[in-house]
């Protein structure tokens, strides 16, 4: 690195942050750039559910962050963002000491919110990186087989009933996906899978809240035409966790489900850097995140953009998926790009093009630019081919996409 030329320095390498880098990477970019996440690998959330399930593996669903940007020329640090000095222009790092940036991208996501209710934290499992999909499987694998040795009816039906806390995608995707793959990992070790049940709870009147009734309709018809139906308790509040037991209120009534598998899927929470960002209140919203402009820079702070879970828009409303963080990379690397060269910065657009679910191992459903929903196995085509080619770097994009769609297209003939 030149020394005489402060980096651009992206904090966070989800979608927003990765994307940032490799579209600088390819745009000659004339100052350093240096990536710095906590983790070694990237996780492709979209895709976790078919990590989980086998059908993708590490190298398509959470590739090493050096692999990524091998050959780009951008710096990737392994550590832990412990503060952020604006004034100063520094970044102070778990590990390595301080460095001073010139521009600043923010990506550094949310984390999963408890809303502050008892043992919820403590006794469920979150679903959002490699490592929470590993722990899963293993945790429901391992109840599956010590269930095959229980007599007893109701210790037997605890370990054989999943409980999932939120039925916006997340929730709904992984109650779609466990529905159809538990059974097959049951019967492999030789039992019955009508003994599964598998319950979404949700604090809402409906399930994914902020989708299209069509496609609403659509997940909720397939959930039940599942090998394992789906048990919909909505307009339930979670009032409490316990170990292996959820409880909660519904029209001032108290009840309480038991489950050897609660997963949480509700709720989110700014990370902590950003919390102590010394902003004044106008600048955040409700939540606490990072109010940007339409260039995505930080109101009084041109040399700082921010993206993704971490800011919202003055100007519009978006959709915390991934198609909006990877196409808020793309613009934040263009207006650096024009600031480098004098330009002034320009409006960052971000075109919605529907939404996909995944609701099965073979099974999806798509809402395609708001118009048109397709469901069933051409949805579950479209949704894999849609995320295949938006995985970083465009050789494996292609050659991950081509073999993959060959081999599924080919299977369907």
């Amino acid at each position: 690195m030149n020394n005489s030329i402060k980096p651009t320095i992206i904090l966070g390498g989800g979608f927003v942050g990765l994307f940032t880098a490799l579209h600088l990477s390819q745009q000659n970019y004339p100052a350093p750039v240096i990536l710095i996440d906590r983790q070694e690998r990237f996780v492709f959330k979209p895709l976790l559910y078919d990590y989980l399930t086998e059908e993708m593996n590490d190298s398509q669903v959470n590739p090493l962050y050096e692999k990524l940007l091998e050959g780009s020329g951008v710096e990737f640090i392994r550590d832990t963002v412990q503060k952020i000095d604006l004034d100063k222009k520094r970044v102070e790092l778990a590990n390595n000491g301080s460095i001073a940036y010139k521009y600043l991208v923010l990506a550094l996501g949310s984390q999963t919110g408890y809303f502050g209710i008892e043992g919820a934290k403590e006794h469920t499992l979150p679903f959002r990186t490699r490592e929470n999909a590993i722990a899963l499987k293993n945790h429901l694998q391992n109840c599956l087989k010590r269930s095959l040795s229980i007599e007893d009816f109701q210790e037997r039906q605890q370990l054989l009933t999943v409980i999932i806390v939120g039925a916006g995608a997340t929730g709904v995707e992984l109650a779609g996906t466990l529905a159809d793959v538990l059974p097959q990992w049951y019967i492999k070790q030789g039992g019955n899978f009508e003994q599964i049940r598998l319950i979404l709870i949700n604090r809402g009147s409906q399930i994914l809240s902020s989708a299209s009734e069509r496609l609403r309709h659509a997940a909720q018809t397939a959930l039940q035409q599942l090998p394992v139906p789906v048990e919909l308790e909505m307009d339930a509040s979670v009032t409490a966790v316990r170990p292996q037991q959820v409880e909660f209120e519904r029209n001032g009534q108290k009840q309480t489900l038991a489950a050897a598998t609660i997963v949480w899927t509700t709720g989110t929470t700014v990370n902590p850097v950003i919390k102590s960002l010394p902003l004044a209140d106008g600048y955040r919203d409700k939540k606490g995140r990072l109010k940007v402009l339409s260039s995505l820079q930080l109101i009084d702070r041109p040399e700082i953009f921010a993206g993704g879970d971490c800011a919202v828009s003055w100007y519009e409303s978006l959709p915390p998926t991934a198609q909006a963080a990877y196409q808020q990379g793309a613009a934040i690397a263009q207006n650096l790009v024009s600031l480098s060269a004098e330009r002034v910065p320009d409006i960052a657009r971000v075109q919605i093009r529907g939404t996909t679910l995944k609701l099965g191992l073979n099974e999806a459903a798509a809402d395609l630019f708001d118009r048109l929903l397709v469901t069933g196995k051409s949805a579950h085509l479209l949704r894999q081919g849609r995320y295949l080619t938006t995985l970083p770097t465009p050789v494996r994009d292609f050659k991950a996409a081509t073999q993959w769609l060959s081999e599924e297209v080919l299977e369907s003939i």
